[in-house]
């Protein structure tokens, strides 16, 4: 078995990226994607498909980029890199939905080649629910784990406490939302080893629409009012603050002189900050705040 090149791992992005806007359409039975084309000045780019004003999803992206070139000596001093162009190929996707009964929901799976032989996959998906139900949170950790499992028992365990720590508001000592997996920096010593790390991200994009179709279903349905939308305003606030302060997909993208409207495709189509807001005692809100922590076995079924 021969090693993909990094050319064939673009491909077979762009091919997820397709897999996933046609399952999107599907769940959501009104609203199509938009496709921008863009090419980076640097080299490279991409394709930035947008979703809005669906019969549920209100506004969403699922961008697909491959981009070289010289490697910034910011980027270069944080990985603790030496200087050799780069080439980093991915698809990244955000959804808001209308509703605040449906979650947020967001993915990325990517690879990064140097031409000095440095190379490394790395992604993850997370769920930020407006609300927090216990039986959703299983029903997605459990898809997570099933994933994980065909490949690596470690994983699951591993990329589950990466992601506590990772989708972290440290400035607000909360989780962003009930977490998922995240990994990083996962290279290979041999061509299977390295087919592997690649089947991974491929089974986690495959598992993206289906999932998310699940809550679309389940969800979209349920009956919300002015108190709720509110409280999916103030949430959509903390999301925009995780993004733009602490994710380091967007610094990176940035950071490499990337297209600013596909990296900024995260944001809600608005939100809301309220000073000082205290949920009711007993409310669905307070539940909700008391279970964006760090640690939670959410497969436990106890909380």
């Amino acid at each position: 078995m021969s090693r993909k090149s990094k050319e064939e791992i673009a491909i077979i992005y762009q091919q997820m990226q397709d897999y996933i806007c046609k399952g999107l359409e599907e769940g959501d039975g009104k609203g199509k994607f938009i496709e921008d084309k863009w090419e980076r000045s640097a080299g490279g780019g991409g394709r930035t498909r947008i979703f809005e004003n669906g019969a549920i999803i209100e506004k969403g992206g699922v961008a697909f980029s491959a981009v070289h070139g010289p490697t910034p000596e910011k980027i270069l001093n944080k990985l603790g890199l030496q200087q050799a162009d780069f080439f980093a190929t991915g698809v990244s996707i955000v959804l808001h939905p209308h509703s605040p009964m449906v979650p947020i929901i967001h993915m990325n799976i990517r690879y990064f080649e140097m031409e000095n032989g440095v190379h490394w996959f790395g992604g993850g998906i997370d769920l930020t629910p407006h609300y927090i139900v216990p039986e959703d949170a299983a029903y997605f950790h459990q898809k997570l784990k099933e994933t994980c499992d065909t490949f690596d028992l470690s994983y699951y365990p591993k990329f589950k406490n990466w992601a506590d720590d990772y989708f972290y508001l440290k400035h607000r000592d909360e989780t962003r939302g009930i977490g998922g997996i995240f990994y990083d920096r996962l290279s290979a010593d041999s061509d299977e080893q390295f087919q592997s790390i690649l089947d991974f991200s491929l089974a986690l994009g495959r598992l993206f629409p289906e999932v998310y179709t699940y809550f679309m279903q389940k969800n979209s349905k349920l009956p919300f009012g002015p108190e709720e939308k509110a409280w999916q305003n103030l949430r959509r606030g903390r999301y925009v603050e995780f993004n733009l302060v602490w994710d380091a997909g967007t610094k990176f993208g940035l950071d490499t002189n990337g297209r600013t409207e596909s990296i900024l495709m995260s944001m809600p189509p608005q939100a809301e900050w309220t000073y000082m807001h205290q949920p009711k005692a007993g409310s669905r809100e307070e539940f909700t705040l008391n279970h964006l922590k760090k640690g939670i076995d959410w497969l436990a079924g106890n909380l």
